[in-house]
């Protein structure tokens, strides 16, 4: 678990940190440089970690077979709101969640905090507008979640 007390923002109790996988975590459906060490260090901390995708090119299974993540995979036309459900199920006071794309837009409104991804693949707008704090990719995001002076010096009044 990660305890953060934010001045001016909010405390918060961190149990789970959810992915998206395409333009998060992966790129053209290949886990991207460094992001599996972070995600052992992240489990090291206590944390659950989840993986929540349409699944786009296939691969997530494959990519994602060696870590300690819970996979949920959705129908490209329900992902909306199947990961928003998933994130309250989960304890939406407890979750983090990490992503890019519009389907990921109701997960970032209901999540205690959350991180959007403006990698290559871009980010959609209303969901980069709806982020507690951008970052350029997942390991950047990981990195705040590891060193977590940097969330509290972002978020500070």
């Amino acid at each position: 678990m990660i305890q953060l007390d934010i001045p001016g923002y909010k405390k918060l109790e961190i149990k789970n940190i959810v992915f998206d996988f395409n333009g998060t975590i992966a790129k053209d459906g290949v886990l991207v440089e460094g992001i599996r060490e972070r995600i052992q260090a992240l489990k090291d901390l206590g944390l659950d970690i989840y993986v929540l995708t349409a699944d786009t090119n296939g691969s997530v299974a494959q990519q994602c077979k060696d870590l300690p993540v819970n996979i949920e995979i959705f129908p490209k036309g329900d992902a909306l709101e199947e990961k928003k459900n998933v994130v309250e199920r989960l304890g939406a006071d407890n979750t983090i969640a990490v992503a890019n794309g519009r389907n990921d837009l109701e997960m970032f409104k209901s999540s205690a905090l959350s991180i959007a991804i403006l990698g290559s693949e871009g980010c959609y707008s209303k969901t980069l507008l709806e982020a507690d704090i951008v970052v350029n990719s997942s390991v950047d995001a990981a990195e705040l979640l590891l060193k977590q002076n940097r969330i509290i010096a972002t978020l500070r009044i």
